[in-house]
């Protein structure tokens, strides 16, 4: 029998030493370090023996595209933030809040594909899965069902089956029986991630990895997971609201900037084509302090609601809160307003939130902020049907942002009448576009135009 081989790793990073630290050289933690054995059983090296294809080099020109090779989905909004869809062999790795819906979502794709799908699940019983894939409306699917840990018995069925997608739920409920420690420590979700990598590689079969996440936020497992896979994807959203991202955060075969949206329905995730809808209030009278901002995720276009709030401080200091939106940038916005604009906000209680729930980061809805700011700072409504796209400088200029062709259509498409943006955009007429545009050069003249 082999000698046993144990390291010691860190819970957080992944760094492996000979011997117990108290802190990580790598990340900086404390009382990181667990001893995991590492030893490996004779004949392991050839598990995939008989997979493997020889190597040998070949000239850049000889190497076929995968381009073409995606299996296109029935998710449209699946395949947009993947980039056209799941390519061949490739690793794909979603984290999540626990309930956040990630099984419900896989779990569709898996039944509604189209594709002999097989579902992994290391935490749900066969029958638990039946129940919500009969309340997706699963009548007639070429989905295939097993609840096993064992990463052999897995890579096993597998190619009996033959399936053309594999989901794994989860990647942390697995063990291989090359290493003696406990499912879900630093070494067996590595080692698990890196057999089902060599069979996806060998066969082309694409596989979809669920991930659980920290309290932080960061998915659990050594950091070199995320390296290891082609794709991660983080599902998000907010408890109290029904919608649903589906963010790129790596993605080696297409932009890291898509977002997909979904609503949480009881008969599963419902896709939403047209987000505008859902981030625009519909209400009968105008309220002051709303304002409407064309922005880009990725290359979708989308208008959402900014709402903001000021009131006199009635505790001394003034509290500045911002939910889907950047604290800091809200915090320069508002000296740019105090310093350039002589806007005496200093003292006041300042909340912005971004409705339906969503982030955005990007800088073109920095007018729109401002623009909500002030206007429930004087209690006057900004008219209806007017939207903006412009990002605000230091010294209170209006500077144009890009591909601002896409958020002047998506407003007119959706009956917005006039739309602020930057004076210095280039190659933007007003006989391009049926709705008025309105270029502004500095926060003074937007206030002109709004107020008077």
């Amino acid at each position: 029998m082999a000698k046993i081989k144990s390291a010691y790793f860190c819970q957080s990073c992944g760094h492996n030493s000979p011997k117990w630290l108290g802190k990580c050289p790598s990340c900086g933690e404390w009382n990181t370090f667990v001893e995991e054995v590492v030893s490996k059983p004779k004949g392991t090296d050839k598990l995939y023996s008989n997979e493997q294809k020889r190597t040998i080099p070949h000239q850049l020109n000889e190497v076929t595209s995968l381009e073409k090779k995606r299996f296109k989905l029935s998710d449209n909004e699946f395949n947009r933030v993947l980039g056209g869809g799941l390519v061949i062999g490739s690793i794909t790795l979603i984290g999540g809040e626990p309930g956040i819906g990630k099984s419900t979502l896989l779990l569709d794709v898996a039944v509604n594909s189209g594709l002999k799908a097989l579902y992994i699940s290391g935490e749900e019983s066969e029958e638990q899965i039946k129940l919500r894939a009969e309340r997706l409306g699963a009548s007639d699917s070429d989905c295939y069902l097993l609840t096993e840990t064992n990463v052999q018995n897995i890579l096993h069925h597998s190619k009996e089956l033959q399936p053309n997608v594999i989901i794994v739920d989860s990647i942390q409920t697995l063990h291989t029986a090359t290493i003696e420690s406990a499912p879900g420590s630093i070494s067996q979700i590595r080692e698990c991630t890196a057999e089902l990598l060599r069979y996806s590689k060998t066969t082309g079969v694409p596989i979809i990895l669920i991930g659980h996440i920290t309290k932080d936020g960061a998915i659990a497992g050594p950091k070199i997971l995320e390296h290891m896979v082609d794709t991660v994807l983080q599902f998000e959203g907010d408890r109290n609201h029904v919608y649903r991202l589906l963010r790129s955060i790596k993605n080696r075969f297409g932009s890291t900037n898509e977002l997909g949206i979904y609503e949480m329905s009881s008969s599963g995730m419902r896709q939403v084509e047209n987000p505008s809808e859902i981030l625009i209030s519909n209400f009968d009278s105008q309220l002051s302090g709303v304002a409407i901002a064309a922005t880009l995720e990725g290359i979708r276009p989308m208008l959402i609601e900014v709402q903001a709030l000021t009131s006199t401080a009635a505790y001394g200091t003034p509290q500045r809160t911002a939910t889907g939106f950047d604290l800091r940038r809200l915090h320069m916005l508002l000296a740019v307003l105090e310093k350039r604009c002589g806007f005496r906000i200093g003292q006041k209680d300042v909340f912005i939130n971004l409705a339906g729930g969503i982030k955005v980061d990007d800088p073109s809805i920095d007018l729109a902020v401002v623009c909500a700011i002030l206007s429930s700072n004087v209690d006057i409504p900004i008219e209806s049907k007017t939207c903006f796209a412009a990002e605000v400088g230091l010294s209170g200029e209006i500077r144009p942002v890009p591909r601002v062709e896409q958020r002047i259509s998506e407003a007119e498409k959706l009956g917005y009448k006039r739309i602020f943006i930057s004076k210095h955009s280039k190659g933007i007429t007003q006989g391009q576009f049926k709705i008025k545009l309105v270029a502004v050069g500095k926060i003074e003249e937007v206030l002109k135009h709004l107020f008077g």
